[in-house]
């Protein structure tokens, strides 16, 4: 049996898939349509209705620029950033503004993971650069 390439699709796809079944077409229509299984649409469509558009990003890790475009905007003060998406909403601005913030600070502890990651490397590389065969140890072996 030939082994089936995974097919990656753009958050436009999605979305434009997931709009088409709020806007009331079957969902089997639409998938024979695609080429795609119904169980893909119904996730697209459940995590549409979480997160929104935003939600739909494409497998896979994305490019550097585009993760720090995320990065960045995570790093937003709450309250540009809750205006921006719509989040501060009467009763909900206080949550909306917790929320936010609890993002900004897990984008910043990625930052800072990447950085300590990023260093690490540079150490251990400088070890293997260093410690080669054939280097003198660090004191000799008395001869008494």
């Amino acid at each position: 049996m030939a082994r089936q390439r995974i097919r990656i699709f753009s958050r436009e796809f999605k979305e434009t898939a997931v709009r088409r079944i709020l806007a009331g077409e079957k969902i089997r229509a639409v998938a024979a349509e695609l080429g795609i299984g119904r169980r893909l649409l119904y996730a697209w469509r459940d995590y549409y209705e979480q997160g929104g558009a935003d939600a739909l990003v494409p497998r896979g890790r994305p490019p550097r620029a585009v993760a720090w475009a995320r990065r960045r905007a995570l790093l937003q003060p709450p309250s540009r950033q809750a205006r921006a998406y719509g989040h501060v909403t009467g009763d909900d601005s206080a949550r909306a503004s917790q929320f936010i913030e609890l993002e900004r600070k897990v984008a910043q502890q990625a930052l800072e993971l990447d950085f300590f990651k990023e260093a690490l490397r540079h150490v251990e590389a400088s070890r293997r650069r260093n410690g080669g065969s054939g280097a003198h140890a660090s004191s000799r072996s008395s001869t008494r």
